[in-house]
């Protein structure tokens, strides 16, 4: 149960997302580190609850395994716990399912539900979003939680050990550098929105990258121009490029590319906004803006630092 009106609420609209991990899964399976797919699986369902301007406020989980293994569900869980926490919402319940049969030895599958609120006038997006508006992307913590088949696929072209330093990152092993947990962006956010920043609308980039993430949070008048040299690309990308032989429009499509959100913001808000997000510990800037729609929703120049 949760009380509503103790959060505070006058005229609330619930918002609600699921979502799972995907086969991320299989990397914390293979490699045995399982600290950090909670997170995941966490970030993936309140991030798309701060899209639409709505605090999480509860979280519900779903394990389903063969056979438990205590200690694999207590580090899984333990993640969820981080999760919630930096997500600010309450976990409180959650189901563990035994089937044998359906999944084989160490295998298990994550799912996740988050139901957040927000003040009916204060959904987003905003319908005063127009041409000229400033795009500010929000720096991703690396892959995140999509593109994982194809991330695994590569790893095996490649001949890479999980357990070796990471061909970009040697500080870390490529089980580590793989397994970043996606970054939660809600206390920024909804703390930018309290603060009355501009915020005119928001876009998590998840499966289907910049090319089917944006489009979601735009009328069918406007269009993204995005100056791709502006994005601070993290090395993964470039590896996961040249390893598995990938264009730039099918990064483009595919993974975040570095940038783990992207809001839309009124002109002379974007810099205030990038100060915050920068004081709140994030890694901010500005990368392009919204003009009329002549052709395709999301236009590209320059290029990817791949």
């Amino acid at each position: 149960m949760f009380d509503l009106r103790a959060a505070g609420y006058s005229d609330p609209v619930l918002v609600a997302a699921n979502d799972g991990v995907g086969t991320k899964l299989k990397i914390a399976i293979e490699t045995g580190r399982h600290d950090t797919i909670g997170q995941d699986l966490v970030a993936m369902c309140v991030n798309d609850l701060i899209v639409q301007g709505a605090e999480p406020l509860f979280f519900l989980d779903y394990l389903a395994t063969g056979k438990l293994d205590v200690e694999q569900a207590t580090s899984v869980v333990e993640g969820i716990a981080e999760g919630c926490r930096q997500a600010g919402c309450a976990l409180i319940g959650g189901e563990t399912a035994e089937m044998p049969g359906m999944y084989q030895g160490g295998d298990y599958d994550l799912a996740g539900f988050a139901v957040g609120a927000a003040e009916r006038g204060a959904l987003l997006p905003r319908p005063d979003i127009g041409a000229g508006d400033t795009l500010v992307a929000i720096a991703s913590s690396g892959v995140h939680s999509n593109g994982y088949s194809l991330v695994r696929k590569i790893v095996e072209m490649a001949g890479a050990d999980w357990a070796a330093p990471a061909p970009f990152d040697e500080t870390q092993s490529l089980a580590e550098a793989l397994l970043t947990p996606t970054r939660i962006y809600v206390r920024p956010l909804l703390d930018a929105l309290k603060r009355g920043l501009g915020i005119k609308a928001l876009a998590h980039i998840t499966g289907g990258g910049f090319i089917d993430n944006i489009p979601r949070v735009l009328p069918e008048s406007l269009a993204a121009d995005i100056d791709l040299s502006l994005i601070k690309v993290p090395e993964v990308f470039g590896w996961l490029a040249r390893s598995g032989g990938l264009g730039e429009r099918e990064m483009l499509r595919t993974f975040n590319c570095g940038v783990g959100m992207l809001v839309v913001v009124d002109e002379s808000d974007a810099d205030p906004l990038v100060a915050h997000l920068t004081e709140a510990g994030e890694t901010a800037r500005v990368i392009g803006k919204l003009t009329e729609r002549a052709g395709d929703p999301v236009t590209f120049s320059g290029q990817l630092g791949l």
